[in-house]
């Protein structure tokens, strides 16, 4: 007796299956871009073939982490793109940004400019414009807030300024790490973020918290003014010109 056909639906069934064993058996460990797309979008889209659409989204987008962060309204402007499917994949930015925020709350004290990048980091995931991110500690060196402040660029610091000594009285806080992003370019800071270093840090002092670091965070790099001298350079020199950045060197901050 001749095997019956299988259904369109049996097709695909399969085919999903087997994407996801794959995932399990070996994570996304070689597993092209589309392939990744496609296996997410099994969980929006219940039944039928979806590689078509994971194409069109990565041809639109260019690359995961661009479909992951276009807005709601050109996602579903693509083809085959309903509610459901532009709200799962929004989410994974978001979703993402709070479980690294969760895997580095640890309790421990801020000590040196990895853990307070380590524990800032994660909120900047997926800015594309300029942020600004606070970090606030107790006598101790421990945490008592972090977040990001607003968004714009930190050389606007007359309006920081605002939202900075607000939180700080809030907490009570005795020392400040501020971060800001260079979306697009290096760690090295420009003579705007000196400037804006030298009012806040001002700021902070007159309100006697101690502002410790201000790290400036560019792709996976980051640079501690701290760690690099610049810090007390800005907080020093009215007018001296900037000779350069250097690696954060792992400073331990004094309490």
């Amino acid at each position: 007796m001749a095997d019956k056909a299988k259904s369109p639906g049996q097709v695909h069934a399969g085919h999903r299956q087997r994407l996801k064993d794959r995932f399990l058996k070996s994570g996304l460990d070689h597993m092209e871009p589309h392939v990744v797309l496609e296996l997410l979008l099994f969980y929006a889209i219940p039944q039928g073939d979806v590689n078509p659409l994971a194409h069109r989204l990565l041809d639109r987008f260019g690359n995961l982490y661009g479909v992951c962060s276009a807005p709601v309204e050109e996602l579903t402007q693509v083809p085959g793109v309903g509610p459901n499917t532009a709200v799962l994949l929004r989410l994974l930015l978001p979703l993402c940004r709070e479980l690294l925020r969760q895997q580095n709350e640890t309790g421990d004290r801020i000590i040196d400019a990895q853990t307070a990048y380590q524990m800032l980091s994660p909120f900047f995931l997926g800015c594309k414009e300029e942020a600004v991110g606070l970090l606030l500690l107790d006598s101790r060196g421990r945490k008592l807030y972090c977040g990001l402040v607003r968004e714009g660029s930190v050389r606007t610091a007359p309006i920081y300024v605002r939202d900075l000594v607000r939180l700080v009285v809030a907490y009570n806080a005795d020392s400040a790490i501020l971060a800001h992003n260079h979306p697009s370019g290096s760690p090295v800071p420009s003579a705007g973020d000196m400037q804006a270093t030298r009012e806040i840090y001002r700021a902070l002092d007159s309100i006697d918290c101690h502002m410790s670091d201000h790290l400036i965070l560019a792709g996976d790099e980051f640079l501690s003014m701290n760690g690099a001298g610049l810090l007390q350079a800005a907080t020093r020199d009215e007018d001296g010109p900037i000779h350069g950045a250097f690696a954060a060197d792992g400073a331990e901050f004094v309490y």
